[in-house]
């Protein structure tokens, strides 16, 4: 297991900006690539944004591209989801996902390339 805590939700307005913590108590965290994803109540949880072990790759989904930056700390175990520009399509419950990589620059985006999840942390955006 790797424990995964996240943290920085919390209610802005439209237009606001909102930065995501996801702290892994893990010592071989850069084995681990990571992911951001989403859900809402009656919807399935979606890919928002992801990272290589490295952290040279980065991918997003369409909707968060130039609003979100992702990046990661492996020296601090954690990985970042800068949100800004937010909107209240973004409300959601914001989940930080793990898993072992040997590939060191790729990224994944789908819920089954996961090993490991965070409990989550609500973002509300009002409009």
């Amino acid at each position: 297991q790797v424990p995964l805590v996240e943290s920085g939700g919390g209610l802005v307005q439209a237009g606001g900006s909102l930065r995501l913590s996801c702290a892994a108590s893990e010592r071989t965290f850069s084995r681990y690539a990571m992911g951001w994803f989403r859900q809402v109540p009656g919807k399935e949880r979606e890919f928002v944004s992801a990272i290589s072990r490295s952290g040279d790759r980065t991918g997003y989904r369409d909707s968060v591209k130039g609003r979100c930056t992702i990046s990661r700390d492996n020296a601090k175990n954690t990985v970042y989801l800068q949100m800004n520009s937010l909107q209240a399509e973004d409300t959601a419950v914001y989940y930080c996902a793990a898993r072992v990589s040997s590939l060191t620059s790729s990224y994944f985006s789908k819920l089954a390339d996961y090993q490991y999840w965070g409990q989550g942390t609500q973002v509300t955006v009002s409009s």
